[in-house]
């Protein structure tokens, strides 16, 4: 019998034939630039209106009512009114737009603020509104990193939800200190670092994750640098290329974050000194003694010539050691899910081996959590609770990953387990936070106690439960992980703030945390009072505060009037001790006041020989020494002060008459001896 042969049509031969090897190649450069990495499927319909409305909810907890908190920390605030008015000022961080001293950080963060003053005005709003929309764009940016690295929009959301209600993100984003635009920058930096290990222009990648680090420098200085080994180490490990040329491709990042970091310090440091304003922080007027000093090893050691109390040592700044983080000053900013994220980190892991853009992000978000948070929690030098800001994209990360990993695998006995005790974990601590503000909510401490331990029930379960049923656990487990630190994030978002070293939660506007001393603040050093949000009203009996080391002045309608009468015929209009004294009155008057000795009183700027010239050429029109309602002012018992600040103030004192204007001393310079 003869066989026969069947054949596809000639056209569809031909279909076949262009659209397979089409397909292919699509295919192939789909997964080279990592828009299909794993391979994963198109978004569900709900995946962009979830994720626009977690970007709306955020920008609406951070800009509500953003105004109330005045000028925030006025001793940026100052910097910034000097910054929209003087193109020098703006570029040198100055405290004044007469460029007498800096403020004590490079002035990076300063700049989108500055900006914003210059477009629309000094008001709160311009001041904190770019702050806010960074804190948005850091929320963003790490869901689009987690939802890239996973391909899941739910770990995503998950991820930026945490970092969004972190209390400590909801105080710095809606404050004036630069750790806004750090915590945007390193999110930035290990975003493109990820993109480096997808194979598709690593070196490009690289350079700009570099080069973002580098702007961070230019943000807050050394702080930048904790996250270089979790860039590094990552892609050390898991980059696609052999040995040499991965180190090659780090070496290029290094010299970029070089680049981005290190050419303003270079202009400044070859900069000549007379004509520029005095390095604040410093004590020898150097832009490289106050990097790698006050706020370089200085911190770390806490041997930081200029700081609070001086030189200091051994934990001056609060306890050290591996439990800092969960002590009850810091507890309630970003230790909610701290312990879980370290646990959720270790077994994503292991569930995560085979899936090599996961391992990458458990890896570097996991290490940048623990190099970071063991620095502080082992810094003997300046802390305050605000700095830990940059660990809540990392606990972001790492419990939107981890969840969603063992959520994957919740058929597995250990999967099922870990993910229980997570919950069950964050359950116990938020009931120990809640329970550390007296009267604070009790109903909700006991509430995500008995609702996260039944949760964790059904999670240890899950596995055999109806998809249903183990999608209501999910929720149930996420929102009483959840509730606490949403709960300190609204109550953060709905008071002011203002001073120079705020805290997150209940209780606490400004200065220090509820019931105890300001973190950060050594025993015995007398913290000043909480200034008032920008315009109002001073309190019964007090016409005028002159500030104090941690609070902005807060002047009378009288000093302000007196401030502005006859300005222009002079470079500063005033001078005052301390930066935080000083500002108060700038902001006020909106003309330049000298802050004599920086932020602390202590720096040697201006010397009394350079003092005494200015007042010679009338340069100076008031001295501000001080309330006369108190013994707090500058230069004064519980003041801001060092040895030049002191020879000023006894100097003008034995050769001036006070006169005393809405309650506050001054000394009329303008007649000079």
């Amino acid at each position: 019998m003869q066989s026969t042969t069947t054949t596809l049509p000639r056209p569809a031969q031909r279909r076949e034939t262009r659209t397979t090897p089409h397909r292919s190649r699509l295919s192939d450069r789909r997964r080279l630039t990592g828009r299909v990495w794993h391979g994963r499927p198109e978004d569900p319909r709900w995946a962009r209106p979830a994720y626009l409305s977690l970007l709306g909810l955020t920008a609406l907890l951070y800009l509500w009512d953003l105004g109330a908190s005045g000028w925030g920390n006025s001793f940026y605030a100052a910097a910034v009114q000097a910054g929209s008015e003087s193109w020098k000022a703006f570029f040198f961080g100055s405290s004044d737009a007469a460029n007498a001293i800096t403020v004590d950080k490079t002035p990076l963060a300063l700049w989108p603020m500055e900006l914003s003053v210059r477009a629309f005005g000094l008001s709160s709003w311009s001041l904190l509104v770019p702050q806010a929309l960074e804190g948005v764009a850091t929320v963003a940016l790490l869901h689009g990193v987690v939802r890239r690295a996973t391909g899941s929009p739910l770990a995503g959301l998950v991820a930026g939800a945490v970092c969004a209600l972190t209390p400590v993100a909801v105080l710095m984003f809606r404050f004036d200190n630069p750790d806004a635009l750090l915590t945007l920058l390193l999110v930035g930096s290990a975003a493109a670092t990820l993109r480096a290990l997808e194979g598709r222009h690593p070196v490009r990648w690289l350079a700009l994750g570099g080069a973002l680090v580098g702007l961070a420098f230019l943000a807050k200085m050394m702080q930048a640098f904790l996250v270089l080994p979790a860039l590094a180490l990552v892609y050390l490990l898991l980059a696609q290329t052999p040995w040499g040329r991965r180190i090659a491709h780090l070496l290029v990042a290094f010299g970029a974050m070089l680049l981005a970091g290190g050419w303003w310090v270079a202009i400044v440091a070859l900069w000549p000194a007379s004509s520029r304003p005095y390095i604040g922080g410093s004590q020898g007027n150097s832009i490289l003694e106050l990097t790698l000093g006050y706020n370089g090893l200085g911190r770390l050691t806490g041997n930081e010539t200029g700081s609070v109390g001086g030189r200091r040592g051994g934990g001056g700044w609060g306890a050290t050691g591996i439990v800092r983080l969960l002590g009850s000053d810091l507890a309630g900013q970003v230790g909610w899910l701290l312990p879980p994220a370290l646990v959720l980190g270790v077994a994503a892991l292991w569930f995560g081996r085979h899936r090599r853009a996961t391992s990458a992000a458990v890896v570097l978000w996991g290490t940048w959590l623990v190099v970071t948070g063991l620095t502080f929690s082992f810094m003997a030098g300046i802390f305050h609770a605000y700095y830990t800001v940059v660990l809540a994209p990392a606990i972001g990360a790492l419990i939107g990953i981890g969840a969603w990993l063992l959520w994957e695998h919740r058929d597995s006995l250990v999967a099922s387990g870990v993910l229980a005790f997570s919950v069950a974990m964050t359950g116990v601590l938020a009931f120990s936070v809640l329970g550390s503000t007296t009267g604070y909510l009790p109903w909700l401490r006991w509430g995500v106690l008995v609702v996260s331990l039944g949760a964790a029930l059904g999670v240890a379960a899950a596995g055999h439960l109806p998809r249903r049923l183990g999608l209501a656990v999910a929720g149930a487990a996420l929102m009483a992980s959840l509730a606490g630190p949403a709960a300190y994030a609204v109550t953060t978002a709905s008071t002011p703030h203002t001073g120079s070293i705020p805290t997150a939660g209940p209780g606490s506007t400004g200065g220090g945390v509820p019931g105890g001393r300001p973190h950060g603040l050594p025993q015995g050093t007398r913290p000043g009072a909480v200034p008032r949000a920008a315009g109002a009203a001073a309190p019964a009996g007090v016409a005028g505060a002159a500030g104090g080391l941690l609070s902005g002045s807060t002047p009378s309608a009288a000093m302000t009037a007196l401030l502005r009468a006859d300005a222009g015929s002079y470079t500063w209009t005033a001078a005052a001790v301390g930066s935080n004294t000083a500002s108060g009155y700038q902001l006020s008057s909106r003309e330049a006041v000298m802050a004599i000795g920086g932020f602390n009183g202590s720096d040697p700027s201006p010397t009394l020989a350079q003092f005494q010239k200015y007042v010679a050429d009338g340069r100076i029109h008031w001295f501000i020494a001080g309330s006369t309602g108190g013994p707090g002012g500058p230069g004064g018992p519980g003041g801001p002060g060092g040895a030049s600040s002191s020879a000023i103030t006894s100097w003008v004192s034995s050769h001036f008459t006070a006169r005393t204007v809405g309650g506050t001393a001054v000394y009329d310079l303008s007649g000079g001896l």
